[in-house]
């Protein structure tokens, strides 16, 4: 049977290499985020090259109600929703007593409030089916701190205690609920924030690189896009059915020091 994967987020970055590794499996796909319309287009098309269908939803992801379309859009197109991969994300780099309120507010919406409301759309078709997955793309700043990123570790803490709490309000409905943790992975979100940590810590932007990103990363080695995506794989496969309310770390060895 056709799975139908909703992933947020997924117009770049791991968001679109999480929504190719299930494209690749044959999976119905509705993809969301932001991004020149030529190349979201190309992008969808691409998806569909391993015979599941693809649609572009362009909720975003600080307004409720069309986060709510979202997932309607994708019952009412392909009769219910299989896997939920939870993974809009921005970044702002600032010191507390600098860091815009605005900037604040808008980080805590995606990448916190986001999800819930995601999940909050998606749970009761899920609950119907008896079965489903959801996948939260969080980072290893859900498991530790780094300076100058306190709305983004805030938000990615919590993203870690609504993946346990829901877990265990899912768990005998046949619904498991996790995170990945990923370290640093050279995406456009990632590669966006290297000049202003370069600014608030007055160094060079290689130096946030080597000294900052990978400074705590054992192997010294950026995560790819693809590790992440063949983590989520692995979550909504069967093998996984017992994997519930806990994190899984792809971070070099960031999270063992």
């Amino acid at each position: 049977m056709t799975r139908t994967v909703v992933v947020t987020g997924s117009t770049s970055g791991i968001g679109l290499g999480i929504a190719k590794a299930f494209a690749a499996e044959g999976a119905n796909l509705v993809i969301n985020g932001f991004g020149p319309a030529d190349e979201i287009e190309a992008n969808r098309k691409a998806l569909e090259a391993h015979g599941g269908k693809a649609i572009y939803h362009g909720a975003d992801m600080t307004k409720p109600e069309e986060i709510a379309d979202l997932i309607a859009t994708a019952e009412k197109t392909f009769g219910g929703v299989d896997v939920l991969v939870n993974n809009a994300g921005i970044q702002h780099v600032s010191p507390v007593e600098d860091f815009p309120i605005d900037k604040w507010d808008q980080i805590i919406a995606i990448n916190l409030t986001s999800s819930f409301h995601t999940i909050r759309a998606t749970v009761p078709g899920m609950k119907a089916s008896k079965k489903g997955r959801i996948i939260n793309v969080a980072s290893a700043h859900a498991l530790v701190a780094s300076p100058y990123k306190s709305a983004y570790v805030a938000a990615k803490h919590g993203i870690m205690g609504l993946t346990k709490s829901v877990a265990l309000e899912l768990a005998e409905f046949g619904i498991t609920i996790n995170a990945i943790c990923p370290g640093y992975v050279l995406t456009p979100l990632v590669e966006k924030q290297i000049p202003d940590t370069a600014k608030a810590r007055g160094i060079s932007e290689e130096q946030v690189k080597t000294d900052v990103m990978l400074r705590l990363q054992a192997t010294k080695e950026f995560v790819a896009i693809e590790e992440v995506a063949a983590t989520a794989i692995f979550l909504a496969s069967d093998a996984a059915k017992q994997i519930t309310g806990t994190s899984i770390s792809i971070d070099g060895g960031w999270t063992a020091q």
